[in-house]
């Protein structure tokens, strides 16, 4: 078996392992479990990094594959099986709790021809600040031929606890402005940019201004197609009946400190998620694992 080549570094104030496996290299953050890039060499990144990306302690980061977890979004437009499950009046922070905590490596491993990268965050006594609950969550990064990414989620706990979730992957793509992506021809979306209206996609989607959509009842596989750089990235999920895709376009983009002001044309998230009617309950003891597989393959 082929020892995998592992090198800690550090960008800024975070501990990071820039790992390769053949002619793949993968970069993770140990804060937040974050996946930050992702590459095979000869070839246009997948997963993108943010040029202006902040890598601070407590600070979560705009790029790569953020981990939302045990709540997605905003935490007032979760369903209430999911607000139930916090206590504390103080803000809930966007996305969950463990985006800005470091998580504990696990392992990295060669499996024959594939290699496993393997991070938890221990559940500590009495669950997290606000979210009292013995829940455990996981990330599984394999590689093969293609990008692997499991999120698990295991109740160590003696209630059953509801979580909605997502994998906020960040792709790489040539100019947003002249990709589509393909499955979601006659999906129901939630609009939430239109006072979240249920709308029905028609057609593949294009993009023209800002995009941030709720597809409900999404299929296991969903491409994106992008022409400049002739390629197609296949996303294949499990565990997931919802996709939520978003692109922040120029306005929004200038908003933010952490982005360039056209860094918006160079990303597009498809975001494999447990969110809206599409929650986990877990019962006590009990398992839940949301996982995607991106590849890319050529027009």
């Amino acid at each position: 078996m082929p020892t995998p080549q592992v090198e800690t570094v550090k960008l800024d104030e975070l501990n990071c392992w820039r790992i390769r496996h053949g002619d793949a290299e993968l970069l993770v953050a140990q804060q937040g479990a974050h996946i930050l890039s992702y590459q095979v060499a000869g070839q246009q990144p997948l997963i993108w990094l943010n040029d202006e990306a902040v890598f601070k302690r407590g600070k979560s980061i705009r790029a790569g594959v953020p981990v939302c977890w045990p709540w997605f979004g905003n935490f007032a437009r979760n369903p209430q099986a999911v607000q139930a499950m916090r206590q504390g009046t103080d803000p809930a922070p966007a996305h969950g709790l463990v985006r800005a905590t470091d998580w504990e490596l696990l392992g990295i491993e060669s499996q024959g021809d594939s290699l496993l990268v393997e991070l938890r965050l221990p559940c500590p006594a009495g669950g997290f600040p606000g979210w009292p609950h013995q829940v455990e969550p996981r990330l599984s990064i394999r590689l093969d031929q293609q990008l692997h990414i499991s999120l698990s989620s295991h109740n160590l706990g003696t209630e059953s606890v509801s979580i909605s979730q997502a994998l906020h992957s960040y792709f790489a793509v040539s100019d947003v402005r002249q990709v589509q992506v393909e499955g979601v021809d006659g999906l129901s979306y939630i609009e939430t940019l239109e006072d979240w209206k249920t709308k029905v996609q028609s057609g593949s989607l294009h993009f023209t201004g800002e995009t941030d959509r709720i597809y409900l009842n999404a299929p296991a596989q969903l491409e994106i197609v992008d022409p400049d750089w002739q390629r197609r990235i296949r996303l294949r999920s499990e565990g997931s009946r919802t996709a939520v895709i978003w692109n922040p376009w120029i306005d929004r983009a200038a908003q933010f400190s952490d982005m360039a002001d056209d860094g918006w044309q160079r990303m597009l998230c498809i975001e494999t998620a447990n969110v809206m009617d599409d929650i986990v309950t877990l019962a006590p003891g009990a398992s839940h694992t949301l996982s995607v597989s991106i590849s890319a393959a050529p027009l």
